[in-house]
């Protein structure tokens, strides 16, 4: 066998294991979606999501060091998710672009109260476990950024006034996790909403200032 044929099986078998590897991981990650709609995460095993599992817990272990890890790593996998979401997006124009952001954030995509309980629980231990703050912070960064760029974007486009985009990234993203927080915590099926009118409120006060009919 020449040494080139013997490179390309090495290669072909090492695409093979990082697709393998690659599906495990999703199933991983599906099975802790649905452990954590069904037992919360403050008490959440790494049994139970095995239970949710086709394969072996062992197989868990292989992935990942420890609960905290596949906790951890879920939280990345959430991230990820919402970027693939963002990027298969076909529209380019600023004002769309914000609107369907805030949506997304505000509302969904994930309407399961479980899971979004379970996550209150994850964001709870988060200033105790500094592996699933630093978690929080990325994704917390990320949204922001996204954010801030469409806004920027409607700038340059001159569709929107020019504001700082922090600053309105900042401003809205805090009003959705507070109603976030108040839908779980309170159970106030209104408050979703009521901040989307709020929301629009203060964007007719500052990215849309200049378009308002002067008195």
């Amino acid at each position: 066998m020449s040494e080139t044929n013997a490179d390309d099986i090495d290669t072909a078998d090492g695409a093979a294991e990082q697709a393998e590897s690659g599906t495990a991981n999703e199933a991983i990650m599906e099975a802790t979606y649905r452990a954590l709609c069904t037992h919360g995460a403050a008490d959440l095993s790494v049994q139970a999501i095995a239970d949710e599992f086709d394969k072996s817990k062992s197989l868990i272990f292989y992935h990942y060091d420890s609960r905290e890890d596949l906790l951890s790593s879920f939280l990345a996998y959430l991230l990820e998710n919402f970027k693939n979401r963002v990027a298969a997006s076909e529209i380019t124009d600023p004002v769309t672009q914000l609107d369907g952001l805030i949506d997304s954030l505000l509302y969904g995509p994930d309407d399961n109260e479980s899971f979004q309980i379970a996550m209150l629980e994850l964001r709870s231990q988060a200033p105790f476990n500094e592996a699933y703050r630093e978690q929080f912070r990325r994704n917390r960064a990320h949204v922001h950024r996204l954010t801030a760029r469409v806004i920027d974007c409607g700038i340059d486009d001159g569709v929107f006034a020019p504001v700082d985009p922090d600053y309105i990234a900042t401003l809205l993203l805090t009003m959705i996790d507070g109603a976030r927080l108040q839908l779980v915590v309170l159970g106030d099926e209104t408050i979703l909403d009521t901040t989307r009118a709020a929301i629009d409120d203060r964007l007719d006060a500052t990215l849309f200032a200049e378009q308002r009919p002067s008195d």
